[in-house]
């Protein structure tokens, strides 16, 4: 017959069931039965759980020591408890232990989860110790146009030229019948080992006969056909052609460069623009020819001859002057520097221009004095660096006027106006009353600018500086 068992040999048994399921050293320890501890330090779920105790365990080992305790108190009786005379339980108080023992495991099997519950907490991310603000999102508000905004814009600069509104529709005989004005014969070629791109004007055929605009126009019958080559959208450093006499069908075979890299020169659009030349007048515009860069290619090269479309720019630009000026407050003196000019207005067939500049201070509504520059032949890009010197006392310096006339030297006749602009109290346009007002705020410094040339007409109308001058 099998001896009672113990209460500490069952107490082991129960906690060798259990530390399967709250031991972390169970393959280790659990023959000992020393891992199962009360310390939550060292309580680990075996498996993908969290590191902490599981509160199903907590509340199932809870519910178990109140379950045992109200049992025992319930169903034993409190009586001291009599061993038999060699020291061993009796047969009703083993079958009592095991019974417990039965009821904790399964009371625990019912209790656990089918599959562990896995609390994350959110993840927050930012700036150690740093200061949590509300972030608003922005309201997009709409932006009203004043009533005067839309008049702001010029619609000259927006709309298109007369009767371009099919030409990229159109090929070059139906554009060529469409308006008669001629083609012209051109070829491109980009120099990858020097980084510059050469345009060739090579000829033209089939120009109109000139058109006289105020009657003074000798000949009717021949055109003085030149072209100007340049690269939208920079219209200032533009090239220009030798002027062709009397012929509709001129041949120029000139070769012309500019220095731009290569994808530069990708963005850009080749302007070749036909005039004509009239001493006695202003030069007409016959027509134009723009090829976007973007549809060439360039490293390749070719020839093109394409037919002349109407310009909507009917005046042709006179020329730019780079001048600085400098006044010395203490001696009194009005320092004026002509540095160079650019684009002029070419005012001979044969050989350019021969082009000056002429100077002149007006004081008030007076002349005072008069200088210039000598003349430069066959050239319209003259390179002057030249200085002149005006005394101007400091009280007077606001009421002076600086009169830049350029002209083309002629031997044979009175020299040819080119170009004109004022500078000083009656100044001929913005740009130039910019120029005078920062030379009035920055004494004893140069202070050097751009300008672009007027018509005497235009001078005349603005500036009563210009009427005092020849």
């Amino acid at each position: 017959m099998l001896e009672p068992l113990n209460e500490g040999f069952l107490s082991r048994i129960s906690d060798l069931l259990l530390c399967r399921w709250t031991c972390r050293h169970c393959c280790q320890k659990c023959c000992e039965s020393s891992c199962c501890q009360s310390s939550e330090d060292e309580v680990e779920i075996l498996g993908p759980f969290p590191a902490q105790t599981p509160p199903w365990l907590m509340a199932s080992r809870s519910s178990d020591r109140d379950g045992d305790s109200v049992h025992t108190a319930s169903e034993v009786p409190l009586t001291p408890r009599t061993n038999s005379p060699d020291g061993r339980r009796s047969s009703s108080d083993t079958s009592k232990s095991t019974y417990s023992l039965t009821r904790r495991i399964s009371s625990l099997e019912s209790r656990r989860p089918s599959s562990p519950l896995i609390d994350i907490k959110p993840i927050e991310f930012g700036v150690l110790s740093a200061k949590k603000e509300p972030i608003q999102p922005s309201v997009l508000r709409r932006t009203y146009a004043p009533d005067d905004y839309f008049r702001k814009f010029e619609p000259r600069l927006y709309s298109l030229d007369p009767g371009s509104d099919d030409v990229d529709s159109l090929t070059d005989e139906e554009i060529l019948s469409k308006y008669q004005l001629g083609m012209l014969h051109f070829s491109t070629q980009y120099d990858l080992l020097h980084n510059h791109l050469t345009v060739r004007v090579i000829e033209a055929r089939d120009l109109p006969p000139p058109i006289s605009h105020d009657g003074s126009r000798q000949d009717l019958a021949h055109s003085n056909p030149y072209v100007k080559i340049c690269l939208l959208p920079d219209q200032k450093n533009s090239k220009q052609t030798g002027v062709k006499r009397k012929t509709q069908k001129p041949v120029f075979e000139e070769r012309y460069t500019f220095e731009i890299p290569f994808l530069e020169a990708q963005r850009r659009t080749l302007l070749l623009t036909v005039l004509d030349f009239d001493k006695f007048s202003r030069h007409c515009v016959i027509g134009k020819v723009s090829v976007p860069l973007c549809e060439v290619d360039l490293v390749k090269g070719g020839h093109w001859w394409k037919a002349l479309i109407p310009s909507a720019q009917n005046e042709v630009e006179l020329g730019e002057l780079l001048l600085s000026l400098n006044y010395l407050p203490s001696a009194g003196r009005l320092n004026v520097d002509i540095i160079r000019a650019k684009q002029l207005l070419q005012t001979d067939v044969s050989q350019g221009s021969d082009p000056f500049v002429k100077i002149q201070l007006v004081h008030g509504l007076k002349l005072v004095k008069t200088k210039k520059t000598s003349f430069l032949r066959g050239t319209i890009d003259p390179f002057y660096n030249e200085s002149f010197s005006f005394k101007v006392p400091q009280e007077e310096l606001e009421n002076a006027s600086l009169v830049f006339t350029v002209f083309g030297h002629n031997m044979k006749s009175s020299n040819d106006f080119i170009g004109r602009i004022v500078i000083g109290q009656y100044s001929s346009g913005p740009s130039e009353a910019n120029h005078w007002r920062r030379l009035l705020n920055t004494h004893r410094t140069a202070v050097e600018q751009w300008h672009s040339l007027r018509s005497r007409a235009e001078c005349d109308r603005v500036s009563p500086a210009s009427l005092e001058v020849t």
